[in-house]
């Protein structure tokens, strides 16, 4: 990737050339028939009322960034189709906490690439909290990268990079990788053949689960041995600071 294209409010494509088809239009229904429906209305972004002070010592002094964030998830993200709008009460401890608490599992200065980003999660959570991370959020819906893109350019975070690509396409577009992460995209078995070949033989992928973590865990790991993973382990995230830690598989190659 050219430095051009790493630049601050530039975009970089892979050419996937992926159609957005994930939400029917507002014409369009299963049974073949047309509706007109309207879109979903913008939600108030939640208040953080007791998460506060786990809120601070996460972001520090950028929590008013992870607030923006959050209000851009509540309002064009419900309206565009990132979140669902019963998501908006919960957003800060079903979302961007559970998420940013994941930046205690990374090292400083670490290369980020998170697969099938879509609205953030967890790339601009730990954008947000660590800017010394270098991230780069590979999604290949455009709606989802158009979206990505006018967050990244309103919250002024210099150390993203968002790529319109299918994570397998996405090796030669991203340069050297110190960590994947993944939240929401598809079960362990299938997700280590996109993710792992990004780390090009070295690094660490955070896949963030629930409670079946180690029942994907234990069933993929028949295929381990092809991609020289050297440790695999469930871990949890926030124990200090959140009522329900994040439950974390890191597959260390």
């Amino acid at each position: 990737m050219s430095s051009a294209d790493r630049a601050h409010g530039r975009r970089a494509s892979s050419g996937s050339g992926q159609t957005d088809r994930s939400v029917p239009s507002a014409e369009e229904r299963t049974d073949g028939t047309s509706e007109h429906r309207a879109a979903p209305e913008p939600q108030p972004a939640p208040a953080l009322g007791e998460l506060e002070g786990a809120a601070r010592t996460i972001f520090g002094e950028r929590l008013e960034l992870a607030q923006r964030y959050t209000e851009h998830l509540a309002s064009s993200g419900i309206v565009r189709g990132l979140i669902g709008p019963r998501e908006a009460p919960r957003l800060w401890e079903r979302h961007v906490l559970n998420c940013a608490v994941v930046q205690e599992l990374i090292a400083p200065d670490a290369r980020v690439v998170d697969v099938g980003s879509g609205a953030g999660l967890p790339g601009l959570c730990l954008a947000i909290a660590r800017p010394d991370l270098h991230l780069t959020l590979v999604e290949p819906l455009e709606r989802r990268v158009v979206w990505l893109d006018e967050v990244v350019a309103d919250l002024g975070l210099d150390n993203v990079t968002v790529l319109r690509a299918r994570a397998e396409q996405a090796k030669k577009d991203v340069g050297p990788v110190d960590v994947v992460t993944a939240r929401a995209v598809s079960a362990l078995v299938g997700l280590v053949d996109i993710t792992l070949p990004l780390l090009k033989g070295s690094g660490e992928l955070l896949a963030l689960k629930g409670r079946s973590a180690q029942e994907e865990l234990d069933r993929a790991s028949k295929k381990f041995g092809r991609f020289g993973v050297r440790s695999s382990e469930v871990v949890t995230a926030g124990a200090s600071l959140l009522a329900e830690p994040t439950t974390v598989v890191r597959l260390v190659l």
